[in-house]
């Protein structure tokens, strides 16, 4: 049985920017304790992407455009884009999903 590869994750400083924002928006308004869990979650399967990153697939509004070195998986309603590199994965933006995120996806990752 062939052994499963391991990768190494990494957290873009706006991906770390997002989750920040992510949990100060659910503490303030909802409570810190939810916000610690959300963080927990997506965290976890951010850590995921050591051993499955090819699980993912290309962000239908980069697939629009013919890119197709991003990849996202999602901690619903959030998602998370990102990118392999030989063994490292970077993550480059954790987003809420309910938003228009063509114009977010485009400046953060196409310039």
């Amino acid at each position: 049985m062939p052994e499963k590869m391991s990768f190494r994750v990494y957290l873009a400083s706006d991906a770390q920017n997002d989750i920040h924002s992510i949990y100060q928006y659910v503490s303030d308004r909802d409570s810190p304790e939810k916000a610690f869990e959300l963080y927990e979650n997506i965290k976890r399967v951010c850590m995921e992407l050591t051993i499955l990153p090819l699980r993912g697939h290309v962000p239908p509004e980069l697939q629009r455009i013919d890119v197709h070195q991003y990849l996202e998986v999602h901690f619903k309603p959030y998602r998370i884009i990102y990118q392999i590199s030989d063994q490292s994965v970077f993550i480059h933006c954790i987003l809420d999903g309910r938003r228009d995120l063509q114009d977010t996806l485009l400046k953060r990752l196409l310039v």
